[in-house]
């Protein structure tokens, strides 16, 4: 098929710092199959000479562009930021990050999917986090899911399959009707994107391994992983869009387990010595999702856990022995996981 012909694909890849991976990344675009892209590299007022390879790369590629920014921003900004520089002409949207890469046939693949099912979204796909396969749960094949299934399947049945921003392509005019895209104050934003968009579209998937993404340390990791965010960030989704999707009752039994598994992680703590930062910060996700913060009920989930523990010592021992194991393996992420604060 003439190139031309093809829908355009803008695909925007912000960078800071990233000169390290950033021409692995640049490689893998020019590699597509699907030939009708765009790539903007917005850089983030980098100091390691991420703009000079990305202006090297352009000098090559007329598809691909450089906006440096003029002023240094955080992560979740910037990403907006970088969104906004893409093509009016182009019909779908990829966040590829600096530090990640996509397989040869990722375009052809998704765009395929979205131009044979009008009402889909956002597409997405397999992807390697590390060396590890992630995102999957659905079966195959599951080109076309309703939106609100997918929200269903999320809240009941805890099946996440957006991934990150690298993993997935949505269609450019719903990129451009919500500006800011990401919520700048969550910081799981990119699960709160999809939830939003997903109350007037359908989702797409490919059950293939399309996405790298790689596993590094960096401040929002470290910073994700130290306050476990990802327990707050799945009581707001549910508290903000779970009532779109899911029954009265079902909203309730899912908020109880929510809730008791909140306050199961806060009563672990407090044997953890966890600073004043911590614990604010938990009281205000409580408070901002409209539950409110309760002393009891974590005292009354301390009690529960000490109870246990002394009617089966050697089981409370194996679980720690486990979670430590846990905690060490380098391949192991929560759920959602947070990309560095060096986009």
């Amino acid at each position: 098929m003439n190139t031309e012909a093809r829908p355009l694909v803008s695909i925007v890849t912000p960078v800071y710092n990233g000169a390290q991976y950033l021409g692995e990344c640049l490689d893998s675009l020019i590699a597509q199959t699907y030939q009708n892209w765009e790539c903007v590299v917005a850089n983030n007022c980098s100091t390691d000479g991420s703009g000079e390879i990305a202006r090297k790369y352009a000098a090559k590629d007329s598809r691909i562009r450089v906006e440096d920014s003029q002023e240094f921003l955080r992560a979740v900004p910037n990403f907006n930021r970088a969104l906004r520089q893409m093509s009016p002409a182009s019909k779908y949207c990829k966040i590829v990050f600096a530090d990640d890469w996509i397989f040869p046939e990722c375009l052809e693949q998704m765009v395929a999917v979205a131009e044979e099912y009008p009402s889909v979204g956002i597409v997405g796909a397999y992807g390697l986090q590390g060396r590890q396969v992630m995102w999957a749960g659905l079966p195959y094949p599951s080109k076309l899911v309703s939106g609100r299934e997918i929200c269903r399947k999320l809240f009941l049945e805890d099946l996440y399959v957006f991934g990150t921003a690298t993993s997935l392509l949505f269609r450019a005019d719903l990129v451009r009707s919500h500006d800011p895209f990401f919520n700048e104050s969550n910081l799981h934003s990119d699960s709160e994107a999809c939830l939003a968009l997903l109350k007037t579209c359908d989702f797409g998937f490919v059950n293939q391994v399309l996405t790298f993404t790689r596993v590094r340390e960096g401040s929002l990791l470290a910073f994700s992983q130290e306050m476990n965010t990802l327990i707050a960030g799945r009581l707001y989704d549910l508290v903000t869009y779970g009532p779109d999707c899911l029954s009265t009752e079902e909203l309730k039994s899912c908020l109880d387990q929510n809730l008791s598994e909140y306050y199961s992680f806060l009563a672990r703590n407090l044997l953890r010595r966890r600073d004043k930062k911590f614990w604010e910060y938990h009281k205000r996700k409580l408070t901002e999702a409209g539950v409110g913060f309760s002393r009891a009920r974590i005292a009354g989930a301390f009690a529960g856990k000490l109870i246990r523990a002394v009617l089966n010592p050697h089981g409370a021992l194996e679980r720690r022995l486990k979670a430590g194991r846990v905690r060490k393996d380098p391949h192991f992420l929560p759920g959602f996981e947070e990309k560095s604060e060096t986009r």
